[in-house]
């Protein structure tokens, strides 16, 4: 049985539709992502699941009890739902024992629903149960302002799973820390959700944050979710253009279909089954159809040995590896990423092949 779905859900605000007919199942311990540029709706959505805003059209359920629709808005504080804030949300003036144990008050009785085998722990032992899981043992008595940005998340994390939600929401929750403490942080954050086997939704419009916490992301764009997938799949199979562009880096190049299995391009001939790897809008694309194919990074293999040659135009140094950008003699570009011991200059022309698992194909925009 799902934890959370949201079923054909919409709002506006006045006559500009934020959310458009959105749809989203997430299971109980799983972890999701809503990702998307700013402006997309991924925050409406989020405050539609908490009950800070009512849907103009469908219904949000937990476990299969509708909370939210346009006749039946269970109130927020009824929903057992936590959330973690971008700007922390502590109280300044309680320590950080105090602001872990303000999020027992009004979640006794979630807390002692989601334990319902024993004594649930006393609000002291639940505070010090918590402290030991965000690491921070010992610490209960410092004040936040004593504390470190990725200590004082790591409060508001643990204050916002004390009364053991049934769902926790975060959002944008690691955007005021730098970069290294927002990968790291974000690894932890998940190990801790997994820990306690909390269900959450996460909002950010960065996708590496995004595939190193969800199990499940849904890209956003105009009010919509285009795929609610693996992060795996996304990057490999995206569903739609939007997504292909937004997921990762890439390019396309013009190709052909051959027959049911072989789509050509400058680089060669490409061998998939199209109808798997191509969306619904080319199943129909028979022998001649152009198409345009999606090329990755990684699709892009420098090889010495080969006789197809691009010219280095531009590079990024990334430590372990340079993001090469190659023109072919059409003219046309793609990127490569290279091992950084091969350092090629600008103007330099360089072996590659092609190393394609799936074929990704849309159907060339006019």
């Amino acid at each position: 049985m799902s934890l959370l779905t949201l079923d054909n859900v919409s709002h506006a605000y006045g006559k500009h539709a934020v959310v458009r007919e959105l749809s989203l199942v997430l299971a109980d311990g799983e972890i999701g992502c809503l990702l998307g540029a700013s402006g997309c709706g991924k925050t409406t959505v989020l405050r539609l699941i908490a009950g800070f805003e009512t849907p103009t059209q469908g219904s949000i359920r937990l476990h299969e009890v509708t909370v939210g629709a346009p006749d039946q808005q269970v109130p927020p504080e009824q929903r057992h739902i936590g959330m973690v804030f971008q700007d922390y949300a502590l109280f300044p003036h309680l320590s950080v024992a105090d602001n872990i144990g303000f999020g027992l008050k009004n979640g006794k009785s979630a807390l002692a629903g989601r334990r319902s085998a024993g004594t649930p722990p006393t609000p002291g032992r639940r505070v010090d149960e918590l402290l030991a899981i965000v690491g921070l043992s010992g610490q209960g008595s410092k004040y936040p302002h004593e504390l470190s940005g990725g200590q004082q998340q790591r409060v508001a994390l643990a204050r916002a799973l004390a009364p053991a939600p049934h769902l926790l929401l975060l959002d944008e929750p690691f955007s005021n820390l730098d970069v290294e403490l927002r990968e790291r942080l974000s690894l932890e954050v998940r190990d801790i959700l997994k820990q306690t086997g909390t269900a959450a939704i996460l909002v950010t419009h960065d996708q590496h944050e995004a595939f190193a916490v969800a199990d499940q992301v849904g890209i956003m764009h105009a009010g919509r979710i285009e795929q609610w997938d693996t992060p795996y799949n996304l990057y490999h199979r995206p569903a739609t253009r939007h997504v292909a562009d937004f997921v990762g880096q890439g390019v396309f190049l013009q190709g052909q279909v051959i027959d049911r299995n072989t789509v050509t391009i400058e680089l060669g001939a490409l061998n998939s089954n199209l109808p798997l790897e191509c969306t619904s809008s080319c199943l129909a694309c028979g022998k001649g159809c152009a198409l345009d194919i999606l090329l990755r990074p990684d699709d892009v293999v420098h090889d010495d040995a080969s006789p197809t040659l691009a010219e280095v135009v531009a590079k990024t140094f990334r430590g372990a590896e340079f993001l090469y950008t190659l023109r072919l003699d059409s003219g046309v570009q793609v990127l490569s990423l290279v091992p950084s011991h091969h350092n090629h200059a600008i103007g330099e022309k360089i072996g590659i092949r092609l190393d394609v698992d799936h074929v990704v194909a849309f159907r060339q925009v006019a």
